[in-house]
């Protein structure tokens, strides 16, 4: 049955999600299924009908020393409409062959299957993603790669929509993916409403970047943190790549390969990503302009910082600022202090 046809018939009646619990629960992902889909919202016709399922027939500990008791076992799939996988013990620790079993046959049948964080490897033990986008946080994006090669994976997106498979980015990125499921269910007012109090952003594309730069690798590589080092000196300036390989002591031509195999960019593209980086801190942290924030990072012009900027974050430099910028707070005078 489609996707949809099975989401319209659920709503008829009560769309049934299911959230996995597993030894080891991962409790802040956990926590944003409980809050979106699993709260009473008297103030609205219909809502979801939620149900945890435990994937051992007992009590399960979650991270924090929480002990969860989940009422349902794995039969709760199903009857399920919508099943969420909340993260994962360890994206290396292979799911039994129940829980596999059971979600294939969820997804035969119609069911929508979800995963928050590090549950995308669940999902991918499935073989149900093979040949088709994903995504997971990013300190995990070279290990799915390697664990799960057809998937084609989206290493820089908050979530991927795949209509009856939907994957979001690590922790708080699930908040997005599970309003963007209200959104579809129910519509934008009430998706709108749940995240008010939620307290949460109403609305932030699956296709927005992740938001935490992924490392290149600077600590690993003595060469490349004090080329980094000498670098962030000078990212006012127009460094060249001829510049870079005085300073690194070696050939144009070595340094590039080195940046090839290091940090998988050419020398060009990891300066353009440091004067991002350094926008994103004075966006955040200043209130200068945004000419004087481009000058700052050299790139010459509030042109070209919108465009690498747009190109790199997903956002523009003005709409990143209202959203992440935070005044320092007022240091208390000693006469202030309680």
């Amino acid at each position: 049955m489609p996707i949809a046809e099975a989401t319209k018939k659920a709503s008829a009646a009560q769309h049934r999600v299911v959230a996995l619990a597993y030894d080891g629960l991962c409790t802040f992902e956990f926590g944003i299924v409980v809050e979106m889909f699993g709260l009473p919202r008297p103030e609205l016709a219909s809502w979801y009908s939620f149900s945890v399922c435990g994937l051992e027939n007992r009590a399960v500990r979650a991270t924090g020393g929480i002990t969860i008791t989940p009422r349902g076992s794995l039969r709760e799939l199903r009857q399920a409409d919508t099943i969420i996988i909340p993260g994962w013990r360890k994206p290396i620790a292979t799911p039994p062959e129940p829980l596999i079993h059971a979600l294939l046959e969820a997804h035969e049948r119609g069911a929508r299957l979800v995963s928050l964080c590090v549950g995308a490897f669940v999902l991918g033990a499935t073989g149900l993603l093979n040949g088709r986008h994903a995504t997971t946080h990013w300190k995990f994006i070279d290990q799915m790669a390697r664990a799960f090669p057809l998937i084609r994976i989206q290493p820089d997106v908050l979530y991927v929509d795949e209509q009856d498979i939907l994957t979001s980015a690590g922790s708080a990125a699930g908040i997005d993916l599970c309003l963007h499921i209200i959104r579809k269910d129910f519509g934008t007012v009430v998706a709108n409403n749940v995240a008010r109090r939620a307290v949460v952003f109403p609305h932030r594309e699956g296709g927005q970047a992740q938001f935490i730069d992924k490392p290149v690798g600077e600590e690993a590589h003595p060469w490349l943190s004090r080329l980094l080092e000498w670098t962030h000196t000078r990212l006012h300036t127009q460094v060249t790549v001829e510049q870079l390989a005085g300073e690194a002591r070696t050939s144009k031509r070595t340094l590039t390969r080195r940046f090839a195999e290091t940090t998988g960019m050419s020398p060009l593209r990891w300066i353009t990503v440091l004067r991002v980086r350094r926008a994103k801190d004075l966006l955040e942290t200043t209130t200068l302009s945004i000419e004087d924030v481009a000058e700052q990072c050299g790139f010459g012009s509030a042109a070209a910082l919108r465009h690498h900027f747009r190109n790199r974050v997903k956002l523009s430099p003005n709409i990143y600022r209202d959203r992440f910028h935070q005044m320092r707070p007022r240091l208390l005078r000693d006469k202030e202090l309680p």
